[in-house]
């Protein structure tokens, strides 16, 4: 649930760090602004960051709407596939399978380097036309479907699911994840290369000043009381049972303190029906959504199939008290007990006592969000978006050197 920006290629151009040659990059992805979701918030910097230093872009992706056109300008050029609705993921399309029609693009307008971002059957297609042209594709892993099978009533394919991102990453030269425990857990799974990029956060957004009273009144929270906060999809995967429960627990110590659940999921109307006493504020975006972090004080995040988390440095950047479970990007970002709270992984107790931990001590908590900004202040888009060009510059460098590379089937 995070802020996405327009794709701007005719913004002023800005030096990156570091020295990387101008490329075309075919960047596919089956998510895309203004779908909102953290692949999409991420995809949509990084297509903005790379425009922005000169590069150029073929943007490769489903079609959002019946008529829409591809966007065509000096830096930036669309290729709109077919899609289809994704089930259970309202407003979320899966782009169709599409080797001949990259293979004729790419053979017409030959990109230096293929990126793919999802792992759908677009995806799929991007990465046999590439293979069948000779050009060298990278992959992104962004989302643990295979883990989220047990929460839609599919556990048993989640081996299935496994072995086929696997097979999937292993046709690119390398994957890149946002964290190095991901790295560490992809390794042992058998994944080719890995190279860590992480992801950044934007702290003039998402900034403490953007607090609002009003706000808190309608939410119904007095000024000494907590209001907890929580941002993201409203579904099964997101582990809501602690988050309600964690909740019960802190309004037990501080009774005036009030729920607010940010974003929109299949989960919604029945936790509505079951607990009217919550606000739920549904979509939000820009600097609304920066108000609705910011005019909280802690962030409950329960979550167990994240591969990052990008709302926890959100969270952080608008100056909350995080508590999360340790991986993730509250592995990557949170100091336990200077920068936010953290739980052993998957423990709900544990979880629940740092839930309690931020409620009961609010001189303690003012001391956690002041410290949770400042640790924010060094997460850094420009530096994301030059490593992300640095990666896909070397690995473009590494298949020339080696016309032999082989992709694993």
């Amino acid at each position: 649930m995070s802020e996405i920006l327009p794709v701007s290629a005719a913004a002023p151009l800005v030096r990156a760090r570091g020295s990387v040659p101008r490329l075309c990059i075919a960047l596919v992805t089956e998510t895309f602004p203004p779908e909102v979701n953290g692949v999409a918030m991420t995809i949509g910097r990084m297509l903005d960051g790379l425009l922005r230093r000169g590069h150029e872009v073929q943007l490769v992706r489903p079609r959002q709407q019946p008529d829409e056109q591809p966007r065509e300008n000096a830096r930036l050029s669309e290729i709109l596939v077919s899609s289809v609705p994704l089930p259970r993921y309202a407003g979320l399309r899966v782009g169709m399978f599409a080797t001949g029609k990259l293979r004729g693009t790419w053979r017409a307008a030959r990109p230096d380097i293929v990126h793919v971002v999802t792992e759908g059957p677009l995806g799929w297609s991007a990465l046999t036309a590439a293979r069948q042209l000779g050009l060298p594709a990278t992959s992104d892993f962004h989302t643990n479907f295979h883990s989220y099978s047990a929460h839609y009533g599919v556990g048993f394919l989640k081996s299935a699911i496994g072995a086929y991102l696997r097979r999937f990453h292993r046709r690119s030269l390398c994957t890149f994840v946002p964290t190095r425990q991901l790295r560490d857990e992809l390794m042992q799974e058998g994944y080719g290369a890995l190279s860590v990029v992480a992801r950044g956060v934007d702290t003039r957004l998402f900034h403490p000043q953007r607090r609002n009273a009003a706000l808190r009144a309608r939410w119904g929270v007095a000024p000494d009381d907590p209001a907890v906060v929580y941002v993201g999809r409203i579904a099964p995967e997101k582990n809501l049972a602690l988050l309600l429960s964690s909740f019960a627990a802190v309004k037990r110590l501080r009774p005036g303190a009030r729920l607010v659940l940010v974003g929109d999921g299949p989960s919604r109307a029945r936790l509505e029906r079951d607990y009217p006493g919550h606000v739920f504020a549904g979509m939000r975006s820009g600097e609304d959504l920066a108000a609705h972090y910011a005019s909280g004080d802690l962030f409950l995040f329960p979550s167990t199939t994240e591969t990052f988390g990008n709302v926890t440095i959100e969270a952080m950047a608008s100056g909350l008290a995080v508590a999360a479970y340790d991986y993730a990007a509250a592995r990557e970002h949170i100091v336990h007990g200077e920068s936010g709270l953290l739980a052993a992984f998957d423990d709900r107790a544990a979880f629940e006592r740092t839930a309690l931990e931020l409620a009961a001590e609010p001189g303690r908590t003012g001391m956690l969000r002041r410290n949770a900004r400042r640790a924010a202040e060094r997460i850094d888009w420009d530096s994301v978006i030059d490593l992300f060009a640095q990666e896909l510059a070397a690995w473009r460098q590494a298949a020339r050197a080696d016309r032999g590379q082989v992709y694993t089937l």
